[in-house]
């Protein structure tokens, strides 16, 4: 069983009951670059097929953070949607946040993380992140319609 984790007045928790899916589908859909216009019911069904992991205030439980884990739960681990709620950021829980998510699952025996991100490259260094090795040898399909959003200036017609 999986306990949760605290920092201070902020609690890290897994238990998807916790998640305030509202909230979060406001978090990625209106404010993040990478699922901007994403339905309610693609994030609700993109949470239920994930390991979510939330931020929540500890007197009272509202939710400032959230990122969910895509995983095969033996192998590999793809972190990804990982929001702070702008009036909670400063405070390291970002870094708290991935910090906790690779812990959790490298005690699961997951060697292997993902992450992409467009410019918080910094803040994913920080917890031991690196540029992908041997990024010529993998291959996509990315239909998004936030594509060019996603990559930013570096679009050239390749990625």
């Amino acid at each position: 069983m999986v306990t949760d984790r605290r920092n201070g007045q902020y609690v890290l928790t897994e238990d998807r009951e916790r998640v305030d899916l509202d909230r979060v589908h406001r978090w990625l859909s209106e404010e993040s670059y990478w699922a901007a216009g994403r339905a309610h019911d693609v994030v609700a069904r993109s949470i239920e097929g994930s390991l979510p992991f939330s931020i929540v205030l500890a007197d009272g439980g509202e939710q400032v953070g959230f990122a969910r884990v895509v995983t095969d739960g033996a192998t590999f681990a793809w972190i990804c949607d990982v929001f702070v709620d702008p009036a909670h950021r400063g405070h390291g829980l970002g870094t708290w946040l991935v910090d906790s998510i690779v812990e959790s699952l490298s005690e699961r025996g997951i060697l292997r993380f993902l992450l992409a991100t467009r410019d918080a490259h910094e803040v994913y260094r920080r917890s031991g992140f690196e540029p992908l090795a041997g990024a010529q040898r993998f291959m996509e399909i990315d239909r998004r319609p936030t594509r060019a959003a996603i990559l930013g200036h570096l679009e050239s017609g390749a990625s």
